[in-house]
């Protein structure tokens, strides 16, 4: 990881006392790998290191964000042409949903959690993800009337105007790309809060752009996923 440590990381880590190592690791295989934080307690007792549940769970809550800001920053272009689709995330017992776009060669575009399904969280979707990765020439999505009435008001105020395509066998990358993040969820049994789901599903999301090859490397260097998550603290 080296000795430099990211601003944003250090600026967290004056709040937590624990080594690095230790701490980006329980991190890291709690959104890599479908595990309860129980199951990574057990797992650092095994290796001699004491840590309860709920000090994983916040220093998750913590990094998570920090690490996200910097992959931000190194997070490679996207294509043009997407796919659009929403998926269920249970927070507090009740469903909520999580909005998420890939590129035609299955790259993450972006994602965003939302309390509702309708016209208002399509928009706000879409309007973050031209944000963070410029116009698309196309957007495909199903036959939801929400996710068509949103992006026909964001074309209305474009000089360019989003293609449009409703076709459902199309969307099969987005729909089988979402079965990576529930993999993981599933395990957590739901979340508690609003905020927490959002910050959890941000670190999973960051591991899976990760592992898809989706992250810059200095010169080209090859490192692996776990080296990659690492170095986003460096």
């Amino acid at each position: 990881m080296g000795n430099g440590l990211n601003a944003e990381v250090a600026k967290v880590l004056k709040r937590l006392h624990y080594p690095l190592d230790v701490m980006l690791t329980c991190v890291r295989w709690y959104v890599a790998y479908p595990l309860s934080l129980r199951h990574l307690e057990q797992m650092m007792a095994e290796r001699g290191i004491s840590v309860d549940h709920s000090t994983v769970h916040r220093w998750a809550l913590k990094l998570l964000p920090a690490l996200h800001k910097v992959f931000h920053g190194r997070k490679r272009s996207v294509g043009k042409s997407w796919r659009m689709d929403e998926t269920y995330i249970l927070v507090r017992g009740q469903w909520k949903y999580l909005y998420r776009a890939v590129d035609k060669a299955g790259h993450t575009i972006d994602f965003l959690l939302r309390a509702q399904r309708d016209k208002a969280a399509a928009r706000r979707f879409f309007e973050r993800a031209v944000d963070h990765n410029g116009q698309p020439d196309a957007v495909t999505i199903d036959g939801s009337p929400a996710n068509l009435a949103a992006l026909h008001d964001i074309n209305v105020e474009r000089e360019t105007p989003i293609a449009i395509r409703q076709a459902k066998y199309l969307n099969n990358i987005v729909e089988q790309d979402h079965r990576a993040i529930k993999r993981i969820t599933r395990p957590m049994l739901g979340f508690k809060a609003f905020r927490c789901a959002s910050i959890f599903l941000g670190g999973i999301e960051l591991m899976h752009m990760i592992a898809k090859g989706q992250m810059q490397r200095p010169g080209g260097a090859t490192a692996s996923a776990a080296q990659q998550f690492y170095s986003l603290a460096a």
